[in-house]
């Protein structure tokens, strides 16, 4: 039987992830995560694993072989919160920790998929996996990138020693704008869609960030990508492990903010049996709010991220992504019937 382990598995990536293996019939799964926060537990309570593992006590015990022959690690576990400024703390979580799982899956033949950060690129206009386009604007974007960094260190710059089998499968994920279900624990840090769906169901209207870095309101662009594609795209992975390097993991398509939020309202009306409306009624009618683009903001923000898909396509995988209108109504409903 396959085992398989998840690392930040009650978090929003990692409980999906665990979620389209359970749909394959795959459930020897060990989850391991720290659930300090303890209404994370929501996210695994209608999941199948095998048994769950402290994030204080998992890497030590993998690295001795304690849980015998393991497939693949989903590596997401990770401070993912890009306001952190402790860098100390963020380097320990997303590097360190990051470079002693990798030695010890090389160690015990384990494949590591892995979750790299569209922040890598920060400031620059160019999003490839290519060195001089990966420019971070904080913390979290170069602990992401030192990782990749010591991955291309390791496994050759385009990884050909593990083309040639001299280390086992590796594959780093750039993630760019991810929403969906299972991300209510991230606070502050959860997606876009669904703080407007609280606030529109709250307040009656949805709120975006007004002009900035030469956008018009509402009008900075972003690549929203469905967690259900990240999961697609993190299985076929899984399916050809032959398949190595850091591949960017969004939609391929920029699109405005104000998508986001006149896809939330059409929806929700359109569940109160109300017609859609364009954005500008949208914004006549008051629905959406914008708000002074804040200053502890400024000079760290990526106005605009569109993922390059090229090295993905190369690589075989032709997984088609949905665009914001369709993902957003997706999650929408999902939000809906859990109330």
């Amino acid at each position: 039987m396959t085992r398989i382990v998840v690392t930040g598995a009650a978090g929003f990536i990692g409980s999906n992830i665990i979620a389209g293996l359970n749909a394959r019939g795959l459930t020897d799964i060990i989850a391991v995560d720290d659930l300090t926060q303890g209404d994370k537990f929501r996210n695994l309570a209608d999941l199948q694993i095998a048994d769950y593992v402290d994030a204080g006590t998992f890497y030590d015990e993998f690295a001795s072989g304690h849980y015998g022959q393991i497939e693949a690690v989903f590596h997401e576990g990770a401070c993912s919160d890009t306001m952190e400024l402790d860098g100390k703390y963020m380097m320990a979580n997303n590097y360190t920790l990051s470079w002693n799982l990798f030695q010890a899956c090389q160690k015990r033949g384990a494949r590591l998929l892995y979750a790299s950060s569209a922040a890598t690129y920060g400031g620059s206009s160019t999003f490839r996996e290519d060195p001089a386009f990966e420019l971070p604007l904080n913390v979290y974007g170069y602990s992401k990138l030192l990782f990749d960094q010591r991955m291309r260190r390791e496994c050759g710059v385009n990884f050909e020693r593990t083309k040639a089998g001299r280390t086992h499968q590796v594959v780093g994920f750039r993630y760019f704008n991810v929403y969906g279900p299972r991300e209510q624990h991230k606070g502050r840090m959860a997606s876009v869609a669904f703080h407007q769906y609280h606030q529109f169901q709250g307040e009656g209207k949805v709120k975006l960030f007004g002009e900035y870095g030469g956008y018009a309101a509402g009008g900075q662009m972003r690549d929203f990508v469905f967690v259900d594609d990240v999961v697609a795209v993190n299985l076929w992975f899984f399916d050809n492990p032959s398949k190595v390097g850091i591949f960017n993991l969004g939609s391929g398509r920029a699109q405005p903010f104000n998508d986001v939020a006149s896809s939330v309202v059409n929806a929700l009306r359109t569940l109160r049996g109300d017609a859609p409306l364009p954005l500008a009624d949208i914004a006549a009618q008051g629905l959406v709010e914008y708000v002074p683009f804040p200053d502890a903001l400024r000079g760290k923000y990526q106005c605009y991220t569109q993922a390059d898909l090229t090295a993905l396509r190369s690589a075989g995988c032709d997984h088609a992504f949905v665009d914001v209108q369709t993902g957003v109504a997706k999650y929408v409903q999902w939000l809906h019937q859990r109330g």
